[in-house]
């Protein structure tokens, strides 16, 4: 039989050069092939053995959280079922239950006080800036910022924007999100005012880079970068309050259900293959759910009567 090594290689390579699956699907297909194989190297244990798979997924549900544990039972699944499909082996997965139950997490979001306070503060920086390269800086955060928040993209889908994948006359930007699946967004007026402003600043690095939003050392801009300006600005204002890229996602999408946009629009804006992925959000909208009690309640429709 050929060796996990090898075929490990091989299914690597068609998800890169053939499935197209984007970098962090890969990155985390690396990662957990290679904890699996470290696995096999310390049991001397047969990979296709339902045994061996089976001891193994019992040493994940005590060293991780069920969310990783998931995500390693899938890249398991993806990897088996290819070496089926090409005949090298069969998919121990079919004789396995591998079901439990997963805790639901809500999605984190940033209060809209909060975001507004956030992008408040950019703009005041950027009128305070002293010298050109500083107000280019801030022009970029802004831009970014407005972007996420005003589209609900992944941070990796802009970090590797094309320049050629958004066009500020008609105001549209086509994304390229996991699995290679295209979508075409509308842009926000106020949203593509400081992308001009940033597009007009760095004309010559995105002519050069072929990304819409540059890293300051060249390139794309990075999800760390991103991650670090975030951080930066946040420790500026009055309050604590911790802000990752993911949740101006959530933010997003929590807004847009408190606004009565159907579900099923929210779905293809924000790429989810599958409606169940969108619908965590509807847990998060509390006060939506509180105002539609409190002045929409069937109650209210029925007579009042009174007790003597």
């Amino acid at each position: 039989m050929t060796s996990f090594e090898s075929l490990q290689s091989e299914f690597l390579h068609t998800c890169e050069f053939t499935k197209r699956l984007d970098s962090k699907t890969l990155r985390a297909y690396r990662i957990d092939l290679k904890q699996f194989q470290a696995y096999l190297n310390r049991t001397n244990a047969c990979f296709t053995e339902k045994e061996t798979l089976s001891e193994y997924l019992e040493t994940l549900h005590t060293r991780y959280a069920p969310a990783t544990v998931k995500r390693k039972i899938a890249t398991l699944k993806a990897f088996f079922h290819y070496l089926e499909r090409k005949d090298y082996a069969d998919n121990p997965f079919r004789k396995i239950d591998v079901s439990f139950r997963e805790p639901q997490r809500l999605p984190r979001y940033v209060p809209l006080h909060c975001m507004q306070d956030l992008i408040a503060l950019l703009y005041k920086k950027y009128n305070q800036a002293d010298t050109t390269p500083k107000r280019k800086e801030i022009l970029r955060d802004i831009a970014v910022l407005e972007l996420l928040f005003s589209t609900g993209i992944r941070i990796s889908e802009l970090c590797l924007l094309p320049a050629s994948s958004i066009d500020l006359p008609s105001r549209e930007m086509k994304i390229f999100g996991k699995g290679a699946k295209e979508r075409l967004l509308q842009l926000d007026r106020r949203a593509v005012q400081s992308l001009t402003r940033y597009r007009n600043a760095y004309a010559k690095e995105i002519d050069r880079e072929g990304y819409f939003f540059i890293g300051s050392r060249g390139g794309h801009l990075s999800d760390q970068a991103v991650r670090y300006m975030i951080n930066k600005y946040t420790e500026q204002l009055p309050y604590k309050i911790h802000i990752t890229p993911h949740m101006f996602r959530h933010t997003f999408a929590k807004s847009l259900l408190e606004q009565d946009v159907d579900i099923r629009i929210i779905q293809p804006i924000l790429g989810h293959s599958s409606i169940k992925t969108t619908e965590r959000y509807t847990f998060v909208s509390s006060s939506k759910q509180k105002e539609v009690l409190q002045k929409k309640n069937p109650l209210s429709l029925l007579r009042a009567e009174k007790l003597p």
